[in-house]
């Protein structure tokens, strides 16, 4: 198969026509890091600020990270120095987006803080998925949910004008969802879903699962994992609607009730998750696999079609071999950008089956949390 491996051109990248500060928190972490890779070359945004715990204040970021990255530190931040996460202090204070790639045992309270200081906080963390006012965006599939904003500004206390959190899924349910949005798209409601993950131990960030745990085997339990696929698909894949007192919420898929099930496992593979994914349609009959083969190769997400220069050209790369995709080998196309299906076939059980991979540190973390970010740009959410 061959491959085009340039990033999507966006028809808009002009829009943005001075660089706009942004922030990053947990710059030293595993995603962290990512967010500086990407970031470091990015047409609209400056790295401007970099914040990490205490045993990092202070420190030039070459110093205070451990990088484990295939690229060497961009020079544009080598030298910069590492600050408390801390809103009030002053290179922070100069941003306008902050990027979070905290842990979630200390991005709980720091998140809020950035927000009640009236910062767009895009974070990585679990912390505020759940919550009913916070949009938990997969970019290239429920990107109008950003409509919740709004209204978390306004019964925030105090009200907001220009603070906000938005969260992006777990790594594992985006890699996933991108095609069962596509499939919804085109052939109407799925009723139930089966799948089965092969995470990639950079999901555990640094240093991870202990080698002795994961050489030579295949750990079948994530602390959390499951749950979060099941739940957070019915939040991305819902629509918004309102309630009896006018106010907007999450219908969780209620239009029509869909079944998730997750089994979740960590595999000895360094990055991208790969998962099988078995679905029922409503619809009778359903799609046959070619049917759903060309579906997932048309599928064209909003963000694409606003221009955000970070989409991938393909969100959906449909693979015809019989082996494909494979993290290895898969993995790095378009930056990590997009996802991989291939194996579409029929399921004798339920209707389609299918293998997904998609590169979790990218389009399952930083790069989602970027596409985000140039959403609320394009939606004039955030200030251009």
């Amino acid at each position: 198969m061959s491959v085009d491996t340039s990033a999507a051109q966006s028809p808009t990248i002009g829009v943005v026509q001075d660089k706009i500060n942004v922030g990053i928190l947990g710059a030293t972490g595993t995603v962290g890091q990512r967010f500086i890779t990407l970031l470091s070359s990015h047409p609209w945004f400056k790295i401007h600020a970099l914040g990490a715990s205490s045993r990092s204040a202070g420190k030039p970021y070459h110093s205070a990270a451990s990088w484990k990255q295939t690229t060497p530190i961009p020079s544009s931040v080598r030298e910069l120095i590492v600050h408390p996460c801390d809103p009030t202090e002053p290179h922070f204070r100069e941003c306008t987006i902050i990027f979070s790639g905290l842990d979630a045992e200390v991005a709980g309270d720091i998140e809020a803080a950035f927000r009640t200081a009236e910062f767009a906080v895009f974070s990585n963390a679990k912390n505020y998925r759940r919550d009913p006012l916070v949009p938990l965006i997969v970019p290239l599939v429920n990107n109008p949910h950003l409509a919740m904003i709004p209204q978390q500004q306004a019964l925030h206390n105090p009200p907001l004008k220009k603070g906000f959190i938005v969260t992006n899924a777990n790594c594992s349910t985006t890699g996933y969802i991108i095609p069962i949005a596509a499939l919804e798209k085109s052939f109407g409601p799925i009723e139930a879903i089966m799948v089965t993950t092969l995470q990639a131990i950079s999901g555990a960030g640094y240093p991870g699962v202990p080698s002795l745990d994961i050489f030579d085997n295949v750990i079948p339990y994530i602390s959390g994992e499951e749950e979060k696929i099941e739940w957070e698909t019915l939040k991305i894949l819902g629509g918004i609607t309102e309630n009896d007192d006018g106010l907007k919420v999450f219908d969780m898929h209620a239009s029509h009730p869909l079944r998730v099930s997750a089994s979740c496992n960590r595999v000895p593979v360094i990055d991208g998750h790969t998962e099988c994914v078995s679905v029922r349609f409503a619809r009778r009959p359903p799609p046959s696999p070619q049917q759903v083969r060309e579906a997932l190769a048309a599928y064209t997400p909003d963000a694409q079609a606003l221009g955000c220069p970070s989409v991938p050209r393909h969100a959906i790369t449909v693979h015809e071999e019989p082996d494909r995709p494979q993290p290895r080998l898969d993995r790095y196309y378009q930056e990590g950008a997009g996802v991989s299906v291939g194996r579409v076939r029929q399921c004798q059980v339920l209707d389609i089956k299918f293998v997904v991979l998609a590169n979790n540190v990218s389009i399952g973390a930083a790069t989602s949390s970027i596409i985000n970010a140039e959403l609320a740009i394009l939606r004039d959410i955030v200030s251009r």
